[in-house]
């Protein structure tokens, strides 16, 4: 059981990083989870336990990408990389600090997967337009991956694996956010001042006047789901109608918090915005919702049961048992080490195996290590820093990085692991060590 268990866990992760073909990721983590089941390691009772901690978390992020395929198909975000454009006035400096405000504004409202969808295609399109070459674009491109991945840390619900794990630890969001908003906002601006300093000497200081419009050229459908070639729809009042429906999306993403604060379940509110949306397109466009079930990528939700299988597999196996033995005399008792010992281990172990399984795993262990009520949340906190912002360091440390990485050879822009790494290993270190210590004083000064 134990060593069927083991490999099945890394059958799944080799494959999820390698990505043979282009395969999809829910395909490994499905026959993982199926080799786990047959081992014994989870039994059928749990099977529903797993069930219940994970759904409320994936009907919350579906809900939320529905939002943005709708968004797409008015044309909204477009119509945002026009505005990027007409903003940078000509400047390749002014640029790179609104590629990154859209870029940690497009995770606050959605997730850092369908950020990553949404933003790189679209600056794709908007640098090709500007006459960029392949390497006046790496700082643009880079720098706005890591900080839409990096941004689902200050709120829970911009990434489907915090808010899984969020449950597992029973934080509600508005505590989650209350604790985790100003420190980890402090280290992503420091993250993004570092990824300054290092493209400074990179950046354009002049850039060419677009040509006008932006339409969508990539290769086949858009990564949401649109055609190529779809005609945007077009208002009369084009700049009204966006900024109408940008407030309604604003207005659901506080909903979220207060429902949180209220113990009411926040998938009620997703799913409530995502149909009002869906809604207001029907009006419109004259575009029933039946579209969604073919746009929605479904996958996702089959890859987080399937590696949370996997992951509760190990964890009956025994694994968090000895972590827990490891781990609990570093952390016990002080908020800095607690901070910094899991921030430091998530990060190693997102790096190596993926954020998703890590964090999974951290959670589990401390909620075996009966710490107490505080030490408990900052420890799970530094644990979510190491996943989002740790991970980072190398380009196989989470999944929207990977998707990153197919859009970009998709476009055929050549960003190479040490293009990538070179850049990385200083900002990155630097800002979970920043961050990770912020938090820890930020709470204590709270609490």
């Amino acid at each position: 059981m134990v060593s069927l268990t083991v490999l099945a866990f890394l059958f799944t992760m080799v494959l999820v990083l390698w990505r043979p073909r282009g395969m999809n990721e829910a395909i490994p983590a499905t026959f993982g989870a199926l080799i786990v089941l047959a081992s014994g390691s989870v039994s059928l009772a749990d099977l529903g336990t797993i069930g219940e901690t994970i759904g409320g978390a994936a009907i919350t992020i579906m809900a939320t990408i529905v939002m943005a395929i709708v968004l797409e198909s008015f044309g909204f975000f477009v119509w945002a990389a026009e505005g990027l454009a007409a903003r940078a006035k000509g400047d390749g400096v002014r640029l790179f600090w609104y590629v990154n405000l859209i870029c940690f504004l497009m995770t606050l409202f959605f997730n850092n997967d369908g950020s990553i969808l949404i933003t790189t295609p679209i600056l794709l399109i908007l640098l090709k337009n500007l006459g960029l070459k392949n390497h006046e674009k790496i700082p643009y491109l880079l720098s706005g991956a890591l900080v839409a991945t990096a941004s689902s840390a200050p709120i829970g619900v911009s990434n489907i694996v915090n808010l899984i794990a969020l449950k597992i630890v029973g934080m509600d969001l508005y505590m989650h956010t209350l604790m985790m908003f100003v420190p980890a906002t402090l280290g992503l601006l420091f993250l993004v001042l570092v990824l300054f300093l290092c493209f400074y000497k990179q950046l354009p200081r002049k850039l060419r006047t677009p040509s006008r419009g932006i339409p969508y050229q990539g290769p086949g459908k858009h990564p949401l789901g649109t055609q190529s070639n779809q005609s945007f729809f077009l208002p009369q009042n084009r700049d009204t109608f966006m900024r109408n429906l940008l407030l309604f999306v604003f207005s659901i993403r506080v909903s979220l918090f207060v429902a949180s604060y209220l113990h009411i379940p926040i998938e009620i509110v997703a799913v409530f915005g995502s149909a009002v949306l869906l809604l207001w397109r029907w009006y419109y466009l004259k575009v029933t919702p039946v579209d969604m079930l073919k746009k929605t990528p479904w996958h996702i939700l089959v890859f987080a049961f399937g590696m949370y299988v996997i992951i509760y597999g190990l964890h009956n196996i025994g694994l968090t048992d000895w972590l827990v033995r490891v781990i609990q005399p570093m952390i016990a008792g002080d908020l800095l080490n607690a901070s910094l010992t899991m921030g430091a281990l998530l990060s190693i172990m997102s790096i190596f195996f993926n954020n998703h399984p890590a964090l999974m795993v951290g959670t589990l262990t401390l909620t075996s290590m009966h710490l107490d009520p505080l030490t408990l949340k900052i420890a799970y906190l530094a644990s979510v820093i190491g996943s989002d912002l740790g991970s980072l360091l190398l380009p196989i440390g989470t999944l929207a990085s990977l998707i990153w990485l197919h859009i970009l050879r998709q476009h055929r822009v050549k960003i190479s692991w040490k293009d990538y790494v070179k850049v990385t290993i200083i900002a990155i270190p630097a800002s979970v060590l920043f961050t990770l210590v912020c938090l820890a004083f930020w709470v204590d000064w709270i609490y």
